[in-house]
């Protein structure tokens, strides 16, 4: 396979209690694991030469800041996963503004960046977020990766593939994670449940699909799918399984995709495509 085609590896940087929507409980510092599950995965990245981007909560920088430096020491990018993981069409525009902005504060002050690029919490960007576009193009973000194409997800009717979109008085790219098409309806085999799930064969070809019509393939991971000892917050059954279900090894399978192929930034795909005006 050509050695200049390069895929992109994301992680939502949050705890295991934030898999609630809406207000989240009253955890005690003792009980975070975000920490620690985090450097498990920075150690699998090193031990494979290969780069991811992190999109960090803005309340998980602030209760651990030494953990951004961190990740931007070792070469990956910071990006920004909103403060407070609330779904973006229970926010105000303004709301949304202020927790971008608090991110944007927090990460600058911790790693002397600003971050330029944002993923929604569970992919909430819909119809009914359609100012989202314009107040990222204002505020200078260079890509969003909130969108979904999948049928049970607001961004179902999105591209498979990055483009880029006009908004307000500019334009970013819209980058979505990889998902296996199906004649129906796509597989969420990029990240989450489908790539615990489905056979590693069908994922691994996937990501041979796309690096075939030489496009990234985008996966994504959160932390608390690499600790074993996480524990599980009580959810309806159908989010239960989507969240937890089933505990197949994400970190070996990551691991033998880092072997497949080569992984970067996402920020450092969207520079080496046509500058957004």
């Amino acid at each position: 396979m050509p050695d200049n085609q390069i895929h992109a590896l994301t992680v939502d940087v949050e705890d295991w209690f934030h898999v609630c929507a809406g207000q989240q409980p009253e955890i005690p510092r003792s009980a975070w694991r975000v920490r620690q599950a985090t450097e498990r995965i920075l150690t699998l990245l090193d031990s494979h030469g290969a780069k991811a981007t992190f999109f960090m909560l803005g309340c998980v920088a602030e209760a651990e800041p030494e953990l951004a430096p961190m990740i931007e020491r070792q070469g990956h990018e910071v990006a920004s996963h909103g403060w407070s993981h609330r779904l973006l069409h229970d926010l105000t525009v303004e709301e949304f503004e202020c927790e971008l902005e608090r991110t944007e504060a927090i990460l600058l002050d911790q790693t002397g960046k600003r971050p330029f690029g944002f993923r929604a919490p569970r992919w909430s960007v819909s119809m009914r977020t359609p100012w989202v576009d314009a107040v990222l193009v204002r505020r200078g973000y260079l890509y969003d990766s909130s969108r979904n194409p999948l049928p049970f997800l607001a961004g179902s009717g999105s591209a498979l593939h990055p483009s880029r979109v006009r908004a307000g008085a500019g334009e970013l790219w819209e980058v979505p994670p990889m998902v296996t098409p199906m004649p129906l309806f796509n597989l969420p085999t990029g990240g989450g449940w489908g790539f615990r799930l489905f056979p590693f064969r069908m994922i691994a070809a996937t990501v041979a699909r796309y690096h075939d019509v030489k496009q990234p393939a985008v996966l994504y991971l959160h932390p608390r799918e690499v600790d074993p000892e996480s524990p599980r917050v009580k959810l309806h059954p159908l989010r239960s399984f989507a969240t937890y279900g089933p505990r197949s090894d994400a970190a070996g399978r990551i691991a033998a995709l880092l072997e497949r192929f080569r992984f970067t930034t996402l920020l450092d795909l969207v520079e080496s495509w046509q500058p957004v005006s």
